[in-house]
């Protein structure tokens, strides 16, 4: 029978005939989970562990005092559960999100040199598990910061689904002032974690020339800088690198060089402007995003019945097969807008080529341009919860609102 274990033992085990020691966190499935001191987490098997030392009561150490400049421009962070400024607990190997302006600059030091701030937890929860509705809080309390004197804004935001929170607020924000949404890929407990030097450029970048919606994260593998990309053009492109956030078909907005946090815009970027922001914060939550696989089903587009809008990700120029057309037509027909987008993400929509793309067309599918399926997606919530008239619906799919189109893409079209 295996030894029971406490949150905090330091234990010896074996992991594939290699002698370990760590911190015991859980078990799960048999299986322990311990902290290595080199603050990695592994599994071994619950039999191979013996105890080293038991848990002690845990230290509780007083926190440090925390002190602002008034003299420096204001920021506010708003919080919506990410690991960007969280904190690793040896004793119980957790990681904790920290919530108040005085945690977050304990867990950033730098921060405290930059600027001064105030923070307001929105959310605490998964990026996976965010919604339209939290869009809109989130919208409305980046506007009453702004309001309020904020020079510039920080979102933190879990990495999965930030881009498509940062397109949604980007249409229901017209902001005056910097809005950096930013992520930390590894957490605080690695000694990869990028939550420091992200924290630092996002910073840097809020209290910049800058006047738009922008992500802020590591721009290489390398500690030496953070781009910052268009909330309507980036995407998340690796699961786990630093550097998993690219900015597509555009080049980033600008950079923040590490460790001395100078800003570099590029003449594409909006730049501040004495006005006041503007809150549009209305969306059709009825709306979805179907990609188009070959061999797909009618019936999969025809599961979209009833929706007020759908973004179709197709393939190459924007295709589905003939055998789906039919299917999407009737949706157009029933009143649904259809707006069709490329799985290529660099390059931009054209149905005109070939003959499935025109009878797309012929069943009132919109082209997308070169708008990216998630932006197209945030896009017709904002525009069809702003516009009931189906026609100037449409036009607005097409227009460049927030530099989710661009006027022409490289290499043709």
């Amino acid at each position: 029978m295996s030894e029971t274990f406490a949150t905090g033992d330091l234990v010896a085990a074996s992991c594939r005939g290699h002698p370990v020691e760590g911190t015991y966190i859980t078990d799960r499935d048999g299986m322990a989970v311990i902290k290595l001191k080199s603050g990695y987490n592994i599994g071994v098997e619950m039999a191979t562990c013996s105890r080293v030392k038991a848990a002690g009561a845990p230290a509780v150490p007083a926190a440090p005092a925390v002190t602002q400049d008034d003299t420096l421009p204001e920021l506010a962070i708003i919080s919506t559960g990410g690991t960007i400024a969280s904190k690793i607990d040896y004793r119980t190997g957790a990681v904790t999100s920290q919530f108040t302006a005085d945690d977050i600059l304990r867990a950033i030091p730098g921060l405290s040199s930059l600027a001064r701030y105030r923070s307001e937890v929105l959310a605490t929860i998964l990026s996976e598990n965010m919604t339209p509705r939290i869009w809109q809080d989130l919208a409305r309390a980046i506007h009453a910061a702004i309001k309020d004197g904020a020079e510039g804004v920080i979102v933190t935001h879990g990495t999965d689904t930030m881009a498509y929170s940062a397109s949604a607020v980007s249409y229901m924000l017209d902001t005056p002032v910097p809005v950096v949404f930013v992520g930390s890929q590894r957490s605080a407990d690695r000694p990869s974690s990028d939550n420091i030097m992200n924290g630092l450029c996002a910073a840097a970048a809020a209290r910049s020339d800058l006047g738009e919606v922008a992500v802020a994260m590591h721009a290489t593998t390398n500690d030496d800088a953070c781009a910052i990309h268009r909330a309507t053009r980036v995407r998340k492109m690796h699961t786990s690198r630093r550097d998993a956030f690219q900015s597509l078909d555009m080049a980033p907005l600008g950079s923040v060089a590490y460790p001395s946090l100078a800003v570099t815009l590029s003449d594409e970027a909006v730049r501040r402007r004495e006005t006041e922001p503007v809150l549009k914060d209305r969306l059709e939550e009825h709306c979805g995003l179907l990609s188009f696989y070959p061999g797909m089903a009618p019936e999969m587009v025809r599961a979209y019945e009833g929706y007020k809008g759908l973004v179709v990700a197709g393939t190459g120029l924007g295709h589905v097969s003939t055998a789906c057309i039919e299917a999407l037509k009737d949706l157009v027909d029933a009143g649904t807008m259809v707006v069709m987008t490329s799985q290529c993400l660099n390059g931009r929509v054209c149905d005109r080529v070939y003959d499935t793309g025109r009878d797309l067309l012929a069943a009132g599918v919109i082209e997308g341009e070169d708008m990216l399926p998630e932006a197209a997606l945030t896009k017709m919530m904002w525009v069809l919860g702003n516009e009931t008239d189906p026609e100037k619906a449409g036009t607005m799919m097409t227009t460049d609102l927030k530099g989710e189109i661009r006027r022409r893409s490289d290499h043709g079209f």
